[in-house]
Order: structure tokens, then sequence, then C-alpha cells
């Protein structure tokens, strides 16, 4: 009898972890199919995938891509103000999260909490008072509009709070008595602590910015000037709209960087998760 009741229930765990893995196994194939239908169309001529998607594969839409496009120019443009926004952020947010964290001045943590609360504001909400601010300053149509806006954010200050109030007092009150200032402190020690935070803030920023479509749309009117999603809807609307394989050769050069992004954020992450299990 118990020989049985064991045998059914391991029966019953057995289906479970195959339902289990047969839903995964589905939901990947949901996500992942999309990205390599792209893939595949993007080695097809135009007219090939019109009428179907098999034929022979080239290289074609690719040459295409950087010989009839300014594609070049709009991973340039996103590449600068990636890197410029990103660098930015980690500066603000970390300089602005020290000192809410060991500074001691009046309002302290209402500052805080006034800061977060900037976080339930949507940034739709935000386009049309930013886009009057950098038209009265003439900034339209500059690299700067799309950096000033974005030089910091209330989830970097309260991510790289969160990981400087890890850091232990005893440290900050030894810093004091060796005579550290609080900028050698921030530089040698807060920093050098937090550097998973600050590596996993420097991904999400560089995405967020490569990313970025509806303010670039709306404060860039050049193509010397645009970044890479923009220039992707600026495709559609040109002599390209109808060749589809090269559009889409052209987003897949653009998923590129978002890619290599991941994986080396996805390397230092668990690089940093072994590090401090040793320690």
């Amino acid at each position: 009898m118990e020989n049985t009741m064991a045998t059914q229930a391991l029966i019953r765990h057995r289906i479970g972890i195959g339902f289990r893995y047969l839903l995964l196994i589905t939901l990947t194939l949901v996500i992942i199919l999309p990205f390599v239908l792209g893939l595949w169309t993007s080695f097809l001529p135009t007219t090939t995938i019109a009428k179907s998607l098999s034929g022979t594969l080239s290289w074609q839409n690719y040459q295409d891509a950087f010989t009839k496009t300014p594609i070049l120019r709009y991973l340039f443009n996103s590449l600068v103000i990636s890197i410029i926004q990103m660098i930015a952020h980690l500066f603000f947010a970390s300089i602005a999260a020290y000192a809410f964290v060991f500074l001691e001045f009046k309002y302290r943590d209402a500052l805080f909490y006034l800061v977060l609360a900037t976080m339930m504001l949507p940034f739709e909400a935000e386009v049309i008072p930013n886009f009057h601010t950098v038209r009265a300053m003439h900034l339209l149509n500059h690299y700067a509009v799309m950096v000033i806006p974005f030089l910091t954010s209330a989830f970097g200050i309260f991510m790289l709070r969160q990981a400087f109030l890890q850091i232990p007092r005893d440290l900050k009150e030894a810093a004091d008595v060796d005579g550290l200032s609080h900028w050698q402190f921030y530089c040698r020690v807060a920093l050098p602590y937090s550097r998973i935070s600050l590596l996993t803030l420097a991904a999400y920023s560089f995405l967020g910015s490569w990313n970025q479509y509806l303010w670039p749309m709306l404060t860039t009117f050049s193509n010397r000037l645009r970044p890479v999603q923009d220039g992707l809807r600026q495709l559609h609307s040109e002599e390209t709209a109808t060749n589809w394989g090269l559009v889409q050769a052209s987003a897949a050069i653009v998923v590129i960087p978002t890619l290599i992004v991941l994986f080396w954020g996805q390397h230092y992450f668990k690089s940093g998760l072994n590090e401090g299990s040793v320690k």
C-alpha cells in the first residue's frame, strides 16, 4: 500500500515537473520566435519575403544597410549619447546617494522622499514642460537636448543609496579617524564597495538611452543627430520603406550593442556574486 502511494506521488511529481518544463519551453518559443524570424528575414531579399520565408540567404541587406542608409551615423550618435548619459548618470546619482547616506543636513529624509515621489511621474507627463525648457534654451536638434534631461534619476539615486547603506559604519568611522575627507571616502571606499550596483546602473542607463524613441523623435530633425531608434523610424518614411529586408537588417544591426551590454553586464554580475561569496 505504501509502495503504491509512493509510486503515485512520484508519478504526480514527474507530471508536474514535465508540465512546468512544457510551459517554460512554450513561453521561450513565444519570446524567441519573433527575434529568430526577424533575423532570418534580414538575410532574404524583399521579393522573397513578400512571397515566402524560404530562399537563398545572403549578406546583401547588411551591405545595403551600411552603404545606402546613414545607419553608421545613427549608431555613432546613439553611442556618444548613451556613453555620456551613462557616465553623468553614475556620477550625479552616486554623489546624491552619498549625500543622503553620509551627510547630515536639515530635512535630509524629507528631501529623499521628495526625490522618490518623482518616480511616480511617467515620462510622458514630463515631455511637454521639458520640451518647452530645452526650446527656450535653444538646445533643439543638438546632442545636449538628449543628455541634459537624463543626467540623473530618482531610481539611480535610490538604488545607490541602498548600496551605500550596506557599507559598515565602522569603515566610515575608521576613515574619519584616518582623516579621509568625504571625497576621498567616496572615491576609495564607497564606489569600490558598491561596484556591482554601479555596473548594474551603468547597464540600465546605457540601455535606457540606447532604446529612447519618443524624446529624440520630438527634439531631433536631421540625420546628423538622430539616434538609432529614431533612425529606424526614419527608414520607414523614406524610399527604403518597402525594402523589408534592408529594414530588418538595420534592426538586427541596432540590436547588437544591446546584446553586448547584456552579456557584459551578466558576466560582471556573476563575477561580483562569486567574489562577494568568497569574501
